[in-house]
């Protein structure tokens, strides 16, 4: 069992890895938004022309490139991998922290299409209202 001290000690650990993904979550955002980036994303969302296939094809690597470029100052590998470790690293903190969850929503929303719901009525299957 945790005594109170290793209790509170953990919870300090806990809340220094928040503030720390915090900060690496602001630069990546940031760094999405430098001139040189915001061109590289608009470039591949063009060649994408909303297709989701082609959004992974283009869109996707310059998304993953540029996370790299900033995470890898904090120890992540500079891999796809790495990016997806920071992603559920962030994702963990998400519920313990309501800014963590808004920068993560922000950051997804920069290279990953909105989602629409397919309209629901009584002829898709939907329930029958009377």
């Amino acid at each position: 069992m945790a005594t109170s001290a290793q209790a509170a000690a953990l919870s300090a650990e806990q809340a220094k890895a928040v503030c720390v993904s915090a900060v690496v979550l602001a630069e990546v955002i940031k760094a999405f938004g430098s001139p040189e980036n915001a061109q590289r994303m608009d470039e591949a969302r063009d060649n994408a022309c909303n297709d989701m296939g082609k959004m992974l094809q283009f869109l996707l690597p310059v998304a993953t490139q540029i996370q790299q470029d900033v995470i890898k100052a904090y120890g992540f590998s500079n891999d796809g991998e790495g990016v997806l470790k920071f992603a559920r690293l962030i994702k963990s903190y998400e519920s313990q922290d309501p800014e963590i969850a808004s920068m993560s929503g922000k950051l997804k929303a920069m290279f990953l299409p909105p989602m629409t719901l397919p309209p629901h009525g009584a002829g898709t299957g939907g329930v029958a209202t009377s």
